[in-house]
């Protein structure tokens, strides 16, 4: 590295500034609330899956990977009715949250 040539000028404030996003002037708590939910589904669906890791496969149905795959597209629902109809409660934290941070921006 040539240290003989001058560091460039700093960026001027204003330039920063209008370049780094910005949240909206206006809380949308429709948004809030579904990016709660979907957060929550998201959680429901690891822990689900976690409980469920266990469980064996019943011989009846064949089990087997495509089993595995239906499995985890059965407990992707769970996890959204779960959220949707109130779930555990993360979803209202998330959507507080979000609307906190738009209110103080």
């Amino acid at each position: 590295m040539d240290t003989s040539q001058p560091l460039p000028a700093p960026a001027s404030t204003a330039t920063a500034d209008a370049a780094a996003p910005r949240l909206p002037a206006t809380s949308d708590p429709a948004a809030a609330k579904k990016a709660g939910e979907n957060f929550e589904s998201f959680f429901l669906s690891q822990v689900f899956e976690n409980m469920f890791s266990g469980v064996d496969t019943d011989s009846m149905f064949g089990g087997g990977h495509a089993e595995q795959i239906y499995r985890s597209l059965l407990l992707q629902q769970y996890s959204k009715v779960a959220a949707k109809s109130g779930g555990i409660g993360i979803a209202d934290a998330v959507q507080r949250e979000i609307l906190r941070a738009q209110e103080t921006k």
